[in-house]
Formats: C-alpha cells, sequence, structure tokens
C-alpha cells in the first residue's frame, strides 16, 4: 500500500493465507504500528506495493510474517483496497482509543469490518 491511511496511518478466487507484513512508523511523536494480512491480493503485488508504504519525514520498518501477531486492540476485517478488488485485513496496535477514528474510517472507507480485541 502506498499510502498507510489513515494514522500514517491491507489469488482472486482463494484467501491467500499465510502471508502478512508488520509495518512499523516513527515520527517526533508518532509512533504506529499496523499489521495488513493479505486475503485477496496477489502475493507479488502484495509484497512489492501494499507493503511498501512511502511516509514523508518517518523511519518506516516492514517485516514480512506468516500471520499478524497477537495483542493487536482493534482488527479492521475484509477492508476492501481503494479502486481495487482485493481484500485485506488490517490490525491495528498501540493505544486503543484510537479505535474512536479508525472504526469509522474501516467502516466507511474500507467497507470492512470492525473487530476491538
Amino acid at each position: 500500500m502506498r499510502r498507510l491511511a489513515p494514522l500514517i496511518l491491507c489469488s482472486l478466487s482463494s484467501l491467500a493465507w499465510g502471508e502478512a507484513c508488520v509495518i512499523h512508523s516513527q515520527a517526533e511523536r508518532l509512533d504506529v504500528k499496523v499489521c495488513q494480512q493479505n486475503r485477496s491480493i496477489p502475493p507479488n503485488l502484495f509484497r512489492s506495493g501494499f507493503c511498501q508504504p512511502q511516509l514523508k519525514g518517518q523511519k518506516v520498518e516492514v517485516a514480512f510474517v506468516e500471520q499478524c501477531p497477537l495483542g493487536a486492540f482493534g482488527v479492521c476485517r475484509s477492508a476492501k483496497v481503494g479502486g481495487t478488488p482485493y481484500q485485506q485485513d488490517i490490525h491495528y496496535y498501540g493505544v486503543a482509543t484510537d479505535a474512536n477514528y479508525l472504526k469509522p474510517f474501516c467502516e466507511r472507507q474500507n467497507r470492512g469490518v470492525w473487530m476491538a480485541r
């Protein structure tokens, strides 16, 4: 994903399990960690585009993992990727009160289903 919204912020016919990326972004007063679990994005596109955010002025680390780690305070399930037929689950870590704006963003912008942990 070229942009990780909103904080710095996820085979077409079957689910692509076992593929996720943890994105950790840091700036002066910002420390954000999300994990994108692939659902239907072609693997090469997931790795080369969706998991390579371009976040100006932020230090970004990306780690590819088999599945998102435990400990997320919320997950946007089946998040639609704008302008594409693809879906992913976006796991959010850190400050649980961020759910106040992440939940509406998930449901309206990503047309996903918010699940609090």
